[in-house]
Protein backbone atom coordinates (compact mmCIF):
# COMPACT_ATOMS: atom_id res chain seq x y z
CA UNK A 1 0.00 0.00 0.00
CA UNK A 2 1.31 3.41 -0.90
CA UNK A 3 2.02 5.66 2.10
CA UNK A 4 0.43 9.11 2.16
CA UNK A 5 2.74 11.91 1.17
CA UNK A 6 3.98 13.99 4.11
CA UNK A 7 2.20 17.28 4.76
CA UNK A 8 4.08 20.12 3.14
CA UNK A 9 4.54 23.68 4.34
CA UNK A 10 2.29 24.77 1.50
CA UNK A 11 -0.44 22.41 2.73
CA UNK A 12 -0.14 23.75 6.28
CA UNK A 13 -0.24 27.35 5.13
CA UNK A 14 -3.29 26.60 3.02
CA UNK A 15 -5.02 25.18 6.10
CA UNK A 16 -4.15 28.32 8.07
CA UNK A 17 -5.59 30.48 5.30
CA UNK A 18 -8.79 28.37 5.30
CA UNK A 19 -9.17 28.72 9.07
CA UNK A 20 -8.52 32.48 8.91
CA UNK A 21 -11.20 32.83 6.24
CA UNK A 22 -13.67 30.81 8.29
CA UNK A 23 -12.97 32.90 11.42
CA UNK A 24 -13.59 36.09 9.47
CA UNK A 25 -16.82 34.67 8.05
CA UNK A 26 -17.97 33.72 11.56
CA UNK A 27 -17.25 37.22 12.85
CA UNK A 28 -19.31 38.68 10.01
CA UNK A 29 -22.08 36.20 10.83
CA UNK A 30 -21.90 37.34 14.47
CA UNK A 31 -22.17 40.93 13.24
CA UNK A 32 -25.30 40.07 11.30
CA UNK A 33 -26.88 38.60 14.43
CA UNK A 34 -25.96 41.75 16.36
CA UNK A 35 -27.73 43.84 13.71
CA UNK A 36 -30.87 41.81 14.34
CA UNK A 37 -30.35 42.13 18.10
CA UNK A 38 -30.16 45.92 17.78
CA UNK A 39 -33.44 45.94 15.87
CA UNK A 40 -35.13 43.75 18.46
CA UNK A 41 -33.78 45.40 21.62
CA UNK A 42 -33.28 48.92 20.24
CA UNK A 43 -30.20 49.20 22.51
CA UNK A 44 -28.84 52.07 20.44
CA UNK A 45 -31.21 54.40 22.27
CA UNK A 46 -31.31 52.72 25.68
CA UNK A 47 -27.80 53.19 27.06
CA UNK A 48 -25.01 50.70 27.66
CA UNK A 49 -25.29 47.18 26.27
CA UNK A 50 -22.61 45.95 28.69
CA UNK A 51 -23.66 42.74 30.48
CA UNK A 52 -20.97 41.91 33.07
CA UNK A 53 -22.68 38.79 34.41
CA UNK A 54 -22.85 37.20 30.97
CA UNK A 55 -19.31 38.33 30.17
CA UNK A 56 -17.87 36.94 33.41
CA UNK A 57 -19.51 33.59 32.65
CA UNK A 58 -18.23 33.63 29.07
CA UNK A 59 -14.66 34.36 30.18
CA UNK A 60 -14.78 31.64 32.84
CA UNK A 61 -15.94 29.06 30.29
CA UNK A 62 -13.26 30.25 27.89
CA UNK A 63 -10.51 29.68 30.47
CA UNK A 64 -11.87 26.27 31.47
CA UNK A 65 -11.96 24.91 27.92
CA UNK A 66 -8.73 26.47 26.65
CA UNK A 67 -5.76 24.23 25.87
CA UNK A 68 -2.87 24.03 23.49
CA UNK A 69 0.07 26.20 22.46
CA UNK A 70 -1.78 29.52 22.21
CA UNK A 71 -1.37 31.49 25.49
CA UNK A 72 -4.52 32.24 27.46
CA UNK A 73 -3.39 35.91 27.46
CA UNK A 74 -3.87 35.99 23.69
CA UNK A 75 -7.18 34.16 23.52
CA UNK A 76 -8.62 36.22 26.37
CA UNK A 77 -7.52 39.45 24.70
CA UNK A 78 -9.07 38.43 21.38
CA UNK A 79 -12.36 37.53 23.04
CA UNK A 80 -12.41 40.73 25.06
CA UNK A 81 -11.99 42.82 21.89
CA UNK A 82 -14.74 40.86 20.13
CA UNK A 83 -17.17 41.23 23.04
CA UNK A 84 -16.39 44.87 23.80
CA UNK A 85 -16.48 45.97 20.16
CA UNK A 86 -19.80 44.28 19.44
CA UNK A 87 -21.15 45.84 22.63
CA UNK A 88 -19.97 49.23 21.32
CA UNK A 89 -21.70 48.57 17.99
CA UNK A 90 -24.96 47.93 19.84
CA UNK A 91 -24.73 51.16 21.85
CA UNK A 92 -21.74 53.51 21.61
CA UNK A 93 -19.98 54.17 24.90
CA UNK A 94 -16.71 55.51 26.27
CA UNK A 95 -14.55 54.18 29.10
CA UNK A 96 -13.61 56.79 31.71
CA UNK A 97 -10.51 55.98 33.75
CA UNK A 98 -8.93 57.36 36.91
CA UNK A 99 -5.22 57.79 36.13
CA UNK A 100 -4.23 59.33 39.47
CA UNK A 101 -2.15 56.22 40.21
CA UNK A 102 -0.49 56.23 36.78
CA UNK A 103 -1.76 56.21 33.22
CA UNK A 104 -0.01 53.08 31.93
CA UNK A 105 -1.75 50.46 34.07
CA UNK A 106 -5.22 51.93 33.54
CA UNK A 107 -4.68 52.33 29.80
CA UNK A 108 -3.51 48.70 29.61
CA UNK A 109 -6.62 47.59 31.49
CA UNK A 110 -8.97 49.63 29.31
CA UNK A 111 -7.39 48.54 26.03
CA UNK A 112 -7.16 44.87 27.04
CA UNK A 113 -10.76 44.66 28.23
CA UNK A 114 -12.45 47.07 25.80
CA UNK A 115 -10.16 47.28 22.77
CA UNK A 116 -9.17 50.32 20.72
CA UNK A 117 -12.54 51.09 19.11
CA UNK A 118 -14.06 52.24 22.41
CA UNK A 119 -12.97 55.82 23.32
CA UNK A 120 -10.71 56.09 26.39
CA UNK A 121 -11.15 59.21 28.56
CA UNK A 122 -8.83 60.00 31.48
CA UNK A 123 -9.74 61.73 34.75
CA UNK A 124 -7.87 62.97 37.82
CA UNK A 125 -9.57 60.71 40.38
CA UNK A 126 -12.30 58.13 41.01
CA UNK A 127 -14.88 60.72 41.96
CA UNK A 128 -14.42 62.49 38.61
CA UNK A 129 -14.94 59.15 36.85
CA UNK A 130 -18.16 58.62 38.79
CA UNK A 131 -19.40 62.08 37.80
CA UNK A 132 -18.59 61.47 34.13
CA UNK A 133 -20.48 58.17 34.11
CA UNK A 134 -23.43 59.76 35.93
CA UNK A 135 -23.61 62.50 33.28
CA UNK A 136 -23.39 60.09 30.33
CA UNK A 137 -26.01 58.08 28.47
CA UNK A 138 -24.32 54.72 28.93
CA UNK A 139 -20.58 55.08 29.51
CA UNK A 140 -18.43 52.89 31.75
CA UNK A 141 -15.85 53.93 34.33
CA UNK A 142 -12.85 52.14 35.79
CA UNK A 143 -10.64 52.90 38.77
CA UNK A 144 -8.24 50.98 40.96
CA UNK A 145 -9.66 48.96 43.81
CA UNK A 146 -6.75 49.94 46.09
CA UNK A 147 -7.42 53.68 46.06
CA UNK A 148 -5.92 54.52 49.45
CA UNK A 149 -7.01 57.17 51.95
CA UNK A 150 -5.98 60.10 49.72
CA UNK A 151 -8.76 59.22 47.25
CA UNK A 152 -11.44 60.20 49.77
CA UNK A 153 -14.73 58.45 50.34
CA UNK A 154 -15.45 57.86 46.66
CA UNK A 155 -17.84 54.96 47.32
CA UNK A 156 -20.39 57.30 48.90
CA UNK A 157 -20.81 58.93 45.48
CA UNK A 158 -22.45 55.66 44.38
CA UNK A 159 -25.27 55.88 46.95
CA UNK A 160 -28.73 56.48 45.49
CA UNK A 161 -31.14 54.70 43.18
CA UNK A 162 -30.08 56.61 40.05
CA UNK A 163 -26.38 56.87 40.87
CA UNK A 164 -23.76 54.74 39.04
CA UNK A 165 -23.03 51.35 40.58
CA UNK A 166 -20.11 48.92 40.59
CA UNK A 167 -21.01 46.23 38.06
CA UNK A 168 -17.75 44.32 37.57
CA UNK A 169 -14.32 43.61 38.95
CA UNK A 170 -11.61 43.34 36.29
CA UNK A 171 -9.84 41.30 35.12
CA UNK A 172 -12.54 38.65 34.88
CA UNK A 173 -9.83 35.95 34.81
CA UNK A 174 -7.01 36.35 37.33
CA UNK A 175 -3.59 34.77 37.07
CA UNK A 176 0.05 35.62 37.78
CA UNK A 177 1.61 37.97 35.20
CA UNK A 178 -1.72 38.95 33.67
CA UNK A 179 -0.96 41.58 30.97
CA UNK A 180 -3.71 43.82 32.41
CA UNK A 181 -3.77 42.50 35.94
CA UNK A 182 -4.35 45.72 37.91
CA UNK A 183 -7.51 45.03 39.96
CA UNK A 184 -10.12 47.62 39.01
CA UNK A 185 -13.79 48.26 39.63
CA UNK A 186 -15.99 48.94 36.63
CA UNK A 187 -19.01 51.20 37.13
CA UNK A 188 -22.07 52.06 35.06
CA UNK A 189 -25.49 53.51 35.53
CA UNK A 190 -27.82 50.89 37.04
CA UNK A 191 -28.43 48.09 34.55
CA UNK A 192 -31.69 46.19 35.00
CA UNK A 193 -30.60 42.77 33.74
CA UNK A 194 -26.83 42.98 34.10
CA UNK A 195 -26.09 42.31 37.76
CA UNK A 196 -24.18 39.28 38.97
CA UNK A 197 -24.41 39.13 42.74
CA UNK A 198 -21.67 36.72 43.78
CA UNK A 199 -20.04 39.62 45.68
CA UNK A 200 -22.21 42.50 46.89
CA UNK A 201 -20.76 45.86 47.94
CA UNK A 202 -22.13 48.18 50.63
CA UNK A 203 -21.33 51.71 51.79
CA UNK A 204 -21.63 51.97 55.58
CA UNK A 205 -20.96 54.65 58.20
CA UNK A 206 -20.11 53.71 61.80
CA UNK A 207 -19.05 55.57 64.92
CA UNK A 208 -16.03 53.45 65.75
CA UNK A 209 -13.82 50.61 64.55
CA UNK A 210 -12.70 47.49 66.39
CA UNK A 211 -11.18 44.13 65.61
CA UNK A 212 -14.37 42.60 66.97
CA UNK A 213 -16.19 44.29 64.09
CA UNK A 214 -13.79 42.77 61.57
CA UNK A 215 -14.24 39.35 63.17
CA UNK A 216 -18.03 39.70 63.16
CA UNK A 217 -18.07 40.53 59.46
CA UNK A 218 -15.76 37.63 58.64
CA UNK A 219 -18.18 35.23 60.32
CA UNK A 220 -20.73 36.30 57.70
CA UNK A 221 -18.39 36.09 54.70
CA UNK A 222 -17.82 39.85 54.59
CA UNK A 223 -14.82 42.17 54.87
CA UNK A 224 -13.95 45.85 54.81
CA UNK A 225 -12.36 46.68 51.44
CA UNK A 226 -11.72 50.36 52.19
CA UNK A 227 -12.25 52.85 55.00
CA UNK A 228 -11.81 56.58 55.57
CA UNK A 229 -12.55 59.17 58.22
CA UNK A 230 -15.94 60.80 57.68
CA UNK A 231 -16.18 63.72 60.12
CA UNK A 232 -16.59 62.17 63.54
CA UNK A 233 -17.55 58.85 61.95
CA UNK A 234 -15.84 56.20 59.82
CA UNK A 235 -17.04 55.33 56.33
CA UNK A 236 -16.58 51.75 55.18
CA UNK A 237 -16.72 49.93 51.87
CA UNK A 238 -17.89 46.42 52.72
CA UNK A 239 -17.67 43.44 50.35
CA UNK A 240 -19.87 40.45 51.22
CA UNK A 241 -20.90 37.15 49.74
CA UNK A 242 -24.08 37.48 47.72
CA UNK A 243 -25.36 34.41 49.53
CA UNK A 244 -25.63 36.42 52.75
CA UNK A 245 -28.72 38.62 53.17
CA UNK A 246 -28.03 42.34 53.55
CA UNK A 247 -29.87 42.38 56.89
CA UNK A 248 -27.26 40.01 58.33
CA UNK A 249 -24.41 42.32 57.26
CA UNK A 250 -26.24 45.33 58.65
CA UNK A 251 -26.76 43.58 61.99
CA UNK A 252 -23.04 42.71 62.19
CA UNK A 253 -22.24 46.43 61.87
CA UNK A 254 -24.76 47.71 64.41
CA UNK A 255 -22.51 47.23 67.49
CA UNK A 256 -20.12 49.79 65.94
CA UNK A 257 -22.81 52.48 65.90
CA UNK A 258 -24.10 52.03 62.36
CA UNK A 259 -25.81 55.16 61.02
CA UNK A 260 -25.97 54.51 57.28
CA UNK A 261 -26.00 51.36 55.12
CA UNK A 262 -26.53 51.25 51.33
CA UNK A 263 -25.87 48.77 48.54
CA UNK A 264 -23.62 50.30 45.87
CA UNK A 265 -23.03 47.44 43.45
CA UNK A 266 -22.02 43.85 42.91
CA UNK A 267 -19.73 41.73 40.77
CA UNK A 268 -18.61 38.18 39.99
CA UNK A 269 -16.37 36.37 42.43
CA UNK A 270 -12.67 36.07 41.60
CA UNK A 271 -11.88 33.33 39.12
CA UNK A 272 -8.21 32.43 39.15
CA UNK A 273 -6.16 30.13 36.93
CA UNK A 274 -2.50 29.21 36.86
CA UNK A 275 -0.12 31.36 34.89
CA UNK A 276 -0.58 31.07 31.15
CA UNK A 277 3.11 31.61 30.57
CA UNK A 278 5.90 29.13 30.90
Amino acid sequence: MTEAAPTTLADLRSEIDRIDSEMHALLMERSSIIETLIAVKKTQVSGSAFRPGREADMMKRLALRHKGLLPLDTIEGIWRIIIATFTFVQANYSVHADVSGGDAAMRDSARFHFGFTVPFVTHEDARAVIRAVADSAGDLGIFRMDQGASAGIWWRDLIGVERPKIIARLPFIERPDHPAGTPVYCIAKPLADAAVREIVLYAARVERWSEALRSGLAQHLAEVSASAADGSHLSLLVAASGEVDHSVIRKALEPAGLSDFSEIGSHAARFAVKSARS
